[in-house]
């Protein structure tokens, strides 16, 4: 457990490929999966007697960092077969999906309360349960029968990747890389692209639009614990500062209904037509001119979950760069592009940034007119 993988917030970045995929290798070497009767799944308090006792055994002396650090983020405890296993913070969506229970009362009461709630839960529970040990904690309680979670091995996936981007886009760097807990990204610059970008070029000129610094990438974000599918953006590199421009939505894969490698290489091979059909969301959005840029700035990322402070921020630099005149919708999702580097410059995490991605994605298929409005933008 070097670099205190086990931790809850442990995050790594990398910078070079080879080097993030053995990292990959060996967090799955040092993970399991098993199927347990959902029934037979119950959960204590970090800090029940039963609990300190097996931890205390001599055997599991190499625990106690791991339950201190369990002690500061869900202080829960999984038993299963007469063992106990401390529950990771990216565990319990899974585990409040599996019992079927939810709702915000659930943060505040106390961990033996919460952990009575759950055990009453799943002993009604059919089926099996799906877990996912990481680390010497459980990371996810997926549900375990045929048609519930698909697993796809993760270093298999990026493996897939660039294998495919070695044989159909020779000449590609790797831009980098993110792993925590919830959710592992790499991202791609296809440098040599330059039929691929040619129409977008085109499009550029035409609308007089800067088109220094374009160049295509490629995301593949994936998770283990339920927060993302292997999920492929296509997307651009844009300007002198290499603004990551998502091009709209991603080609999905679900861990679900039978997923696989196979149809994981099926979605690969659509990744080039992708992007020919990203291009005429972005022609679109060239041509469509705003009256009233800033409000529609507001209000579109209001819409696509941009947070307040962020999108302020954005605003105001949109508007000291711009003023108020009108510019294209094109124009107005460059700026909206930028919540994703404030977002790395204050909170650096791979799952917000992603997700902060998936967020800006969105605002490719708004209807960019229902935002352009006169008078005070209230958020």
């Amino acid at each position: 457990m070097n670099e205190k993988v086990f931790m809850d917030q442990y995050q790594k970045n990398f910078l070079n490929e080879e080097e993030f995929i053995a990292f990959l290798q060996e967090r799955e070497e040092n993970s399991a999966w098993q199927r347990e009767k959902s029934s037979e799944i119950r959960f204590l308090a970090a800090d029940d007697q039963k609990v300190t006792m097996f931890m205390e055994n001599e055997e599991n002396h190499e625990m106690q960092p791991i339950m201190e650090d369990t002690m500061e983020h869900t202080r829960l405890v999984l038993k299963v077969q007469d063992s106990f296993y401390p529950v990771r913070s990216c565990a319990v969506k899974t585990i409040l999906d599996r019992a079927r229970v939810s709702g915000n009362a659930l943060n505040k009461v106390e961990k033996t309360v919460l952990a009575k709630i759950l055990n009453y839960c799943m002993e009604v529970a059919s089926g099996e349960a799906l877990l996912r040990f990481c680390e010497k904690k459980i990371s996810a309680v997926h549900g375990g029968d045929p048609s519930d979670y698909a697993v796809l091995e993760m270093p298999e996936l990026f493996r897939k990747t660039v294998e495919y981007l070695q044989t159909n886009f020779p000449g590609y760097t790797f831009a980098g890389a993110s792993y925590d807990h919830s959710v592992a990204t790499a991202l791609w610059e296809l440098s040599n692209e330059t039929d691929l970008l040619q129409e977008y070029r085109k499009l550029l000129k035409k609308h007089r639009l800067p088109t220094d610094g374009l160049k295509a990438g490629l995301r593949l974000t994936t998770s283990d614990v339920g927060y993302s599918g292997a999920n492929l953006y296509p997307l651009l590199f844009v300007g002198s500062g290499a603004k990551i421009l998502p091009l709209g939505s991603p080609l999905k894969l679900e861990h679900k209904n039978g997923a696989s490698l196979e149809k994981f290489d099926s979605q690969l091979n659509l990744l080039y037509a992708q992007y020919g059909k990203a291009l005429s969301s972005l022609e679109k959005m060239m041509s469509l001119i705003l009256f009233h840029p800033v409000n529609t700035l507001l209000g579109v990322m209001k819409r696509i979950g941009i947070p307040k402070k962020i999108a302020m921020e954005i605003a105001e630099n949109f508007q000291q760069q711009n003023g108020e005149t009108c510019c294209s919708a094109y124009e107005v999702y460059l700026g909206i592009t930028e919540a994703e580097h404030i977002l790395m410059r204050d909170e650096p995490e791979g799952a917000k940034i992603v997700k902060m991605e998936e967020n800006i994605a969105r605002a490719v298929h708004i209807r960019w007119k229902d935002y352009d409005l006169a008078g005070e933008m209230k958020w």
